[in-house]
């Protein structure tokens, strides 16, 4: 059999490190994938003048599987969202991000268990019809979001629920304000749950979302939603397990999937071995878990837990004292 090769791309900022602690995880965890290393973001801008050059769409088209650190986009200039035009050129319709707690962690809560399955190609954030007028006193944008989108989203929902054993979809929704889009949504949403007799359904309005998950987010299993307010509520679900450096994101289309760390690049801690590599490593785990490769994934994440419970070489925003290098080789020990 064919070894699997997947996609990498380092990223910016602190990407090159964490990608690289995900990847000798990978190895010393005995996955026996090759590897093509390609570039986008600043770093592609400053060898090609591309932020995402054609040798990398084709690598990520040709190997279907993506590790990604995070990206730059420069902010104004015309450029385009790196990780939109990824979504839109590959259709990775579905953007799935989980949070757990992890023991050991300064966050709230310490049983925290969600996924937040968001459309990732069409709503508010696709950036359809932006104009701002020539005195730049008007500005609009359009939302779009059809039948077989809003369709497709829900039923991924509903089959990783069904999957993975969860109990509950909750859709969300603003369907009492925006009736057009929203409403369709809501409505396929209820279409689709039908068909799902054995999984708890449930809808809640986006706001009265918000306000549940910091007050009871037990009451939260799998959350599905349009792409902005998925965007929203996933960071909020972030929050609630430590922050953004304890949760991965999967974008995954029908022929291609990407595999990512959810935070930014933070270029102030760059090159100084202080980053935290658990996001990254977690999509690592993701990536597995899509590859039918659940015991590995699970063995990894059992060894990350132990490193972070018992406080042993953990990065200062774990409240530890050590670095990248250090934390990577306390995962690679319980390996």
């Amino acid at each position: 059999m064919a070894k699997q090769t997947i996609t990498v791309i380092k990223g910016d900022g602190i990407g090159p490190s964490i990608i690289d602690s995900a990847l000798e995880i990978l190895n010393a965890a005995g996955c026996d994938f090759e590897y093509e290393f390609v570039d986008a973001g600043l770093a592609a801008l400053e060898k090609t003048g591309e932020l995402l050059p054609p040798e990398t769409l084709e690598a990520i088209e040709r190997n279907k599987i993506t590790l990604k650190g995070p990206l730059t986009t420069p902010v104004g200039e015309g450029f385009t969202s790196i990780n939109v035009t990824l979504r839109k050129q590959f259709n990775l319709y579905a953007n799935v991000r989980p949070v757990k707690s992890f023991a050991g962690t300064k966050a709230r809560y310490d049983d925290i268990d969600i996924i937040t399955v968001r459309e990732n190609t069409q709503g508010m954030y696709s950036g359809l019809g932006q104009v701002v007028s020539d005195d730049g006193n008007e500005a609009e944008a359009m939302s779009k979001i059809t039948r077989e989108g809003a369709e497709k989203i829900v039923t991924f929902a509903y089959e990783l629920a069904r999957r993975e054993g969860r109990k509950k979809v909750t859709a969300v929704h603003k369907a009492n304000i925006l009736k057009s889009t929203s409403g369709l949504f809501l409505k396929v949403a209820r279409e689709v749950a039908e068909r799902y007799p054995d999984i708890e359904s449930a809808e809640m309005i986006v706001d009265a979302a918000c306000m549940k998950l910091v007050m009871n987010p037990e009451e939260f299993d799998v959350i599905v939603t349009t792409n902005l307010f998925g965007d929203i509520l996933s960071d909020l679900c972030a929050g609630l397990v430590g922050g953004l450096g304890m949760a991965p994101g999967a974008n995954i289309g029908e022929n291609a999937a990407i595999f990512e760390a959810v935070h930014g690049s933070a270029p102030d801690i760059a090159g100084k071995n202080l980053a935290n590599p658990t996001s990254v490593i977690l999509a690592s785990i993701q990536m597995l878990e899509y590859l039918g490769m659940a015991e590995t994934a699970e063995r990894i994440r059992a060894a990350v837990a132990d490193v972070i419970k018992t406080g042993d070489r953990t990065t200062r925003d774990l409240g530890g004292e050590h670095g990248t290098t250090d934390f990577t080789a306390a995962v690679i020990e319980r390996l």
